[in-house]
């Protein structure tokens, strides 16, 4: 998880009795294996006095800062977030390293056409039913879409 990482910055008044994910998430990153897997990332621990809620602050590798409620994110939420960003910023090293445009774009015509065959099929009507299938699942998508930029619930 620390690999992904080059700051962390946990901030919390230690009488407060929401700290528990802030606690927990400290000992990951205080971990052996954690630490290992990048030693130049720097782990802050702030003591706070104030009411101010449990806030933890994490810098990716990219220079990318995410502030998190550590009253309200779980910690194996925030580790779970930190894996999913950081394998999107190795995909994109690993693309701008092949000399390639980031983000890929892909055109529309290729969004359409059918993946490969991954069984023999050996009657054409078992490749309409899927042909059918993949219509289906495409309009079914091009709706959830259409609802979530409207901002209705389904």
């Amino acid at each position: 998880m620390l690999k992904f990482l080059s700051k962390v910055r946990i901030e919390f008044n230690g009488r407060d009795p929401r700290i528990a994910s802030c606690m927990e998430f400290l000992a990951q990153c205080n971990a052996r294996k954690a630490k290992q897997s990048n030693p130049a990332c720097q782990v802050l621990v702030k003591r706070r006095i104030d009411d101010h809620p449990p806030q933890i602050t994490v810098t990716f590798v990219n220079g990318v800062e995410e502030v998190f409620d550590g009253a309200t994110v779980s910690a194996q939420t925030l580790r779970n977030m930190i894996l999913e960003k950081g394998q999107l910023i190795e995909t994109e090293q690993i693309f701008r390293q092949a000399g390639h445009k980031w983000p890929v774009t892909i055109p529309e015509e290729e969004l359409h056409q059918p993946g490969p065959v991954t069984k023999l099929e050996s009657d054409g009507a078992a490749t309409e039913q899927t042909n059918e299938k993949q219509r289906l699942r495409r309009g079914h998508s091009e709706v959830q879409i259409g609802i979530r930029i409207l901002g209705w619930t389904m």
